[in-house]
């Protein structure tokens, strides 16, 4: 029958089974990840994300790649998969723990895979980077890397994917009111969804690689993104405005699936975790950068931009705040926590 294997005639021997078995073992063992790196062997990693080719994602995982590569040359080379190649958050995260991906960037995904990772979800808690900085010193890392970890996730570096604003086509956005039946697109995660319920949006979590086309045809009025996944992504040739909501800040989680990464050697993995972390003052130094340049970009796309009134969106938010405390065990507590850092 075509596409089925067979053996060929007169191949096939009670004697060649075992001979084979003993071969395919023989290739596993030599493949295996626990001796990946020794004897001249070149460590291969993939790094997926979802970020289209200029996006901050894209650029931090190129240049942690860049840096992998040049000072662990001839013992680890990394490859980018940008743009959803290796699949969405979703699909990248379940192939972490497989181990068919070696590093995923996941973000506002990583509060449905871990309740406590939903602080970030909440609107205008982080003030500006500096504030963030504080919070992965004094919450990400005791706290929370933890508890991805009994997930089966480790976190070795937290980037950024930004300040999040709305676009849309139907009218500028100065209030919460203002989103009232505005049908707009948000990435999967239960606190932005009803973050913008409460605000009296109608939100549908949705891949980002499937958003340009919503908004094309009119499946959705609009979404809410960094700057700089507006611009990669080609939003402002299929939106009308944008409003400077700044509504949430969300980090970008470096993660790798803890079973693989336990199996690559000591020395590999505490060097690779050095550079990535090494990688974070590029990440917001490209941050501050774009964030100046594609607004100029995007208003310069003929989009109308707007400002917001931040106090009515800050009120708006509260019910928010009270929901994450209840549903979430310590959730009031890392709010305070989180709050408490913002000054000095």
């Amino acid at each position: 029958m075509r596409g089925q294997w067979r053996w060929p005639r007169g191949s096939f021997s009670l004697l060649s089974v075992p001979l084979r078995s003993s071969l395919f073992a023989l290739a596993i063992a030599a493949c295996s990840p626990g001796e990946r790196g020794a004897d001249g062997v070149v460590i291969q990693l993939k790094f997926g994300h979802v970020g289209a080719p200029g996006s901050l994602f894209a650029e931090s995982a190129e240049e942690f790649a860049r840096r992998v590569n040049e000072q662990m040359a001839g013992r680890v080379e990394v490859m980018v998969f940008g743009s959803s190649q290796l699949g969405g958050d979703e699909a990248m995260l379940q192939k972490l723990k497989l181990g068919t991906l070696d590093f995923s960037l996941p973000s506002t995904i990583m509060s449905s895979t871990v309740d406590e990772f939903g602080l970030f979800e909440m609107p205008y808690l982080i003030d500006d980077r500096a504030h963030m900085a504080r919070v992965a010193d004094s919450l990400i890392w005791p706290t929370l890397a933890p508890l991805a970890e009994e997930k089966g996730y480790k976190i070795i570096a937290v980037w950024e994917n930004g300040f999040r604003h709305v676009t849309n086509n139907l009218r500028p956005i100065v209030t919460p009111e203002d989103l009232r039946g505005i049908k707009l697109r948000t990435p999967r995660g239960r606190w932005r969804i009803r973050m913008f319920q409460a605000y009296g949006a109608n939100p549908t979590p949705m891949p980002l690689s499937e958003v340009f086309i919503a908004l094309q045809t009119g499946v959705m009025d609009g979404q809410e993104n960094p700057f700089t996944q507006i611009y990669s992504s080609n939003f402002q040739e299929v939106q009308t405005y944008l409003s400077l909501t700044r509504h949430v800040y969300t980090p970008g989680y470096v993660a790798v699936g803890l079973n693989a990464w336990n199996r690559l050697p000591d020395e590999v993995r505490t060097q690779l975790e050095a550079i990535a972390r090494g990688v974070q003052e590029y990440v917001y130094d490209t941050a501050k950068r774009m964030d100046v340049e594609l607004l100029e970009r995007i208003r310069a796309a003929g989009v109308a931009i707007n400002e917001v009134d931040r106090d009515e969106f800050i009120g708006a938010s509260q019910a928010i705040y009270d929901e994450f405390a209840a549903a979430v065990a310590g959730g009031q507590a890392l709010i305070d926590r989180a709050i408490a850092l913002r000054t000095r």
